[in-house]
């Protein structure tokens, strides 16, 4: 079943479109990363999903509501971003505590643990913490609240690699023993691809893909070899991206259309086929260059 739908949606900040024309649908109970370049639009898109914003176009249904000012949206949807908020006036302790009237499903225990584990001090405050130590807080809120929706928007950002891996570990036990729908915002693929099942990845705030991680890995595949042998066999395909290497090699990435005899065909000519990471394909459809780096420095 599908709890989150959006329709040709559109979010114009005075002279510029955050998101364009976008139109995508989330399944009930899967983990989905929501994945793009520093301004790609993630969490413009995000706070509308959670109806903190208004969109300027289209549709947007949560749980078969506009979310925007849903009261229904606002106690089944928890999210979660750098800039969160807690009184002062309270330990974290008792943000933890106050957290637990807000959220029907929350768990105590869950939160306690986690903030043993993570060595925090219940007389804490919020405003004293590092910007690591407070991106760990939220995620413990987060994840103990066990919303129907939770959302994550780069939820990593100052977290040691230690505590990012322990998060993504956490959630993924807490999501197998309760199911949800997660959605985690990031701009980078490789750590959490692991616990991720599908894959939304945008560009200039629309849409380049939306397809199960397993099926990216098969999406595309990459040819290296002379110039003139590659392009014949690359006819009719999509190019993805495409670098010189040397003098007289080229490396190509296209939208794997071969099938195996021709894969061994390719090979008989001299022709090296790769595979294709999912980091590296959302790098290749989301460059907005051609070359690369090193096309800076050749002035020749």
């Amino acid at each position: 079943m599908s709890v989150i739908k959006c329709k040709e949606v559109t979010k114009i900040y005075g002279r510029a479109k955050a998101i364009h024309n976008l139109s995508f649908t989330i399944e009930e109970n899967k983990i989905t990363g929501l994945i793009g370049r520093n301004g790609a639009g993630k969490s413009t898109l995000l706070k509308m999903i959670a109806g903190l914003i208004k969109k300027s176009d289209g549709e947007i249904s949560v749980f078969s509501e506009q979310p925007f000012n849903s009261l229904k949206v606002s106690s089944n949807l928890i999210f979660i971003d750098e800039n969160m908020i807690f009184p002062n006036s309270l330990s974290l302790i008792e943000i933890i505590k106050a957290a637990g009237t807000f959220y029907s499903n929350w768990d105590k225990e869950l939160a306690h643990g986690l903030l043993t584990y993570f060595s925090f001090k219940g007389n804490e405050r919020y405003e004293h913490l590092s910007k690591g130590k407070k991106g760990t807080f939220n995620m413990i809120v987060g994840l103990s609240a066990r919303c129907p929706i939770t959302i994550f928007d780069e939820p990593t950002n100052g977290m040691d690699a230690s505590v990012r891996k322990d998060f993504y570990r956490a959630l993924l036990k807490d999501y197998l023993a309760f199911p949800r729908t997660i959605i985690l915002s990031s701009h980078l693929l490789a750590e959490m691809e692991h616990i991720l099942e599908d894959i939304l990845l945008i560009k200039d705030g629309q849409k380049c893909l939306h397809m199960p991680v397993l099926d990216m890995k098969e999406f595309a595949i990459g040819l290296s070899g002379q110039p003139e042998l590659v392009e014949e066999w690359i006819k009719g395909l999509k190019v993805l991206h495409k670098k010189n290497i040397g003098s007289n090699q080229v490396y190509v990435v296209v939208e794997d259309q071969f099938n195996k005899d021709e894969k061994d065909q390719v090979k008989s000519k001299g022709i090296e086929l790769s595979s294709v990471s999912t980091e590296e394909l959302c790098v290749f459809l989301t460059d907005k260059m051609t070359g690369g780096i090193d096309d800076v420095f050749n002035r020749n």
